[in-house]
């Protein structure tokens, strides 16, 4: 896989002529920014994509905060390590943006992949297809990061009900008790499918779930065609993903405003 020819092919299907990744979401340029703009405070907003230089880049964060703030949103700018000017998280930082964790943007040929799904005895998947099963993918999700999972709710079931076929998503399930679960979301055209999710309770951590769930999606992307199955990896992530088969691109890092 020639690395350089991938980064380039996601900076620009992905990011600078990025799909909105939600109904009523509005992707936008201004100027030498991308910014997605979500129907409400629960979907995703901020900026995906900047090319700028010393001498545009304060203005150029002057307004999407002006944009943002006049809309009462959170939002953030995801901010990748190669670009410019090399000195954007400072300018980030200094108009009141916090970092989040780094992650690393890492991409697998999708026929390189195993697509065999092994799971530990007494867990099942399911494929979430209603809001009962939302429920279950919402509850996994603060089982896994011990955080609130609503927002994880309002993104996966709007899409589900509003366009059904521009994702998939899946729930581990220990008898009656959801362990942990993910999503794989589609861009018609762009040739990747973002892979989103797969973070497990405590108790069920290190036993090959996070890698099932890998297995069950990259088979669903081979199927529909897709080469490129692609994820923002945590520090945790990224040594099982790289044993699958995926390598890095970059960096990326969250700095959100609000």
């Amino acid at each position: 896989m020639d690395l350089e020819a991938v980064r380039a092919a996601f900076d620009l299907r992905m990011r600078r002529d990025a799909p909105p990744d939600g109904p009523g979401s509005v992707v936008e340029r201004v100027g030498e920014v991308v910014r997605q703009t979500g129907p409400d405070a629960g979907s995703w907003n901020g900026v995906v994509w900047s090319d700028l230089d010393e001498a545009t880049a304060d203005a150029a964060i002057a307004g999407e905060v002006r944009h943002f703030t006049a809309l009462n949103r959170e939002f953030e700018w995801k901010l990748y390590a190669h670009d410019r000017p090399a000195d954007l998280a400072d300018r980030l930082v200094a108009a009141g943006f916090t970092p989040e964790p780094p992650e690393t943007l890492m991409v697998a040929e999708v026929q390189g992949l195993s697509t065999g799904v092994r799971l530990p005895a007494g867990v099942e998947l399911h494929r979430v297809t209603d809001a009962a099963g939302v429920a279950l993918m919402a509850r996994a999700h603060e089982a896994a990061f011990g955080e609130d999972g609503s927002r994880i709710h309002h993104q996966v079931l709007t899409r589900l009900t509003d366009d059904p076929d521009s994702l998939v998503a899946v729930v581990a399930m220990a008898g009656d008790e959801p362990v942990s679960a993910a999503r794989m979301e589609f861009h018609p055209g762009a040739g990747f499918a973002s892979l989103w999710g797969g973070g497990t309770a405590p108790a069920w951590r290190g036993r090959g779930i996070y890698r099932a769930l890998v297995a069950y999606r990259a088979g669903i992307a081979a199927a529909r065609g897709i080469p490129l199955p692609q994820v923002d990896a945590s520090d945790d992530s990224r040594p099982i993903l790289r044993r699958l088969g995926f390598a890095a691109l970059t960096t990326t890092t969250p700095f959100v405003y609000g």
